[in-house]
């Protein structure tokens, strides 16, 4: 793993959480200060303005556009769009307790389906940090775990929705050799047309109010507009994020911003807070620790396996085939490599 590309994974990294922490203060500001509760309809706007910035910028030659093939594109914009919905629909018809199992359930349904269907393997030790990981942000954000039959049926589906769109965004960019940028481009369009459809009938569902009747004053515009510009930071940090590194590391991402805002929350804006929040969030601290440690550990020994001269292999009965196996085994290499 070279120098410029770990530099360049911390700054994707950075730029998420810190796009992600200043987008929900700026939220926060929006639906509890301001009253503009239509968050569905607002990440409909977030996408379409993430949309026509990455137009500007290809216009001006920032990046250059790739074709991908039309329904690829289309189902996986539809399917990111849907995922958004179900996690709001999630939240307005369950207890903030079990909308926060939903969120920590993604981590080991996306371990389940990564291991299924792309045979990825997990480390034991890895497994364990995860572990740490969910027990603390269950300790510093889960309370009340009120159950009923449609918002458990929804949190399924937010959480099968959300995974299957995250394995996507990492394997599409991969497979088919794509930017983030180059991804995003192409499907925000079909995101924020599925939210832009839905998302006042969502709204009106959840607040029983009309996202068309609502007074627009000079500061709720411009938050909303804040917002927006804040949100084309936190979508291509996210796209980046999933392709340079797996979604695993997008959801342990997820779980560090939680925190963060957890403790803006408590130090800054005064909200109430228990030694349980704050043993929880030291726990999850500690699994993001093991859990970074663990992945460089790794990464690094697959570098130096990688990099290792066919000389140096143990099998020295091998070395007479080479002439003859040497196509079959790069291959195979090349193959292994997309796998772990």
């Amino acid at each position: 793993m070279s120098a410029g590309f770990q530099l360049g994974v911390i700054g994707s990294l950075a730029l998420s959480v810190a796009s992600s922490v200043a987008i929900v203060i700026c939220n926060k500001a929006l639906i509890s200060t301001l009253g503009f509760p239509f968050a569905t309809t607002l990440t409909s706007w977030h996408l379409m303005v993430t949309f026509c910035t990455l137009h500007v910028a290809q216009r001006l030659h920032f990046f250059e556009p790739k074709a991908i093939d039309g329904q690829t594109v289309i189902l996986f914009g539809l399917l990111n769009g849907t995922s958004i919905g179900l996690l709001n629909l999630s939240l307005g018809f369950n207890s903030i307790g079990f909308y926060q199992m939903t969120k920590l359930a993604i981590i080991p349904f996306t371990v389940l389906l990564e291991t299924i269907f792309l045979k990825k393997r997990f480390s034991e030790s890895i497994k364990l940090s995860l572990l740490v990981l969910l027990l603390g942000v269950g300790i510093a954000s889960v309370t009340d775990l009120k159950l009923n039959l449609l918002g458990s049926i929804l949190s399924g589906l937010a959480i099968a929705t959300t995974c299957v769109g995250q394995i996507l965004t990492n394997t599409i960019q991969k497979r088919l050799k794509v930017s983030s940028t180059q991804l995003l481009y192409q499907s925000a369009p079909y995101q924020a047309a599925i939210l832009f459809a839905t998302g006042p009938f969502v709204d009106q569902l959840l607040t029983n109010r009309s996202v068309f009747a609502h007074k627009y004053s000079a500061p709720v515009l411009g938050f909303i507009v804040l917002s927006c510009l804040i949100a084309v930071s936190v979508n291509f940090s996210t796209f980046l994020v999933i392709g340079t590194t797996s979604p695993v590391t997008y959801q342990v991402l997820g779980h560090l911003k939680t925190c963060l805002v957890l403790s803006f929350g408590y130090t800054l804006l005064h909200d109430p807070f228990t030694l349980r929040n704050i043993l929880g969030i030291l726990v999850a601290i500690f699994g993001m620790a093991l859990y970074s440690y663990f992945s460089v550990r790794e990464s690094k020994k697959k570098s130096t396996n990688d990099a290792l001269p066919v000389s140096q292999m143990p099998d020295k009965e091998a070395e007479p085939l080479l002439a003859t196996k040497d196509s079959s085994d790069t291959k195979k290499a090349n193959g292994l490599s997309h796998d772990c």
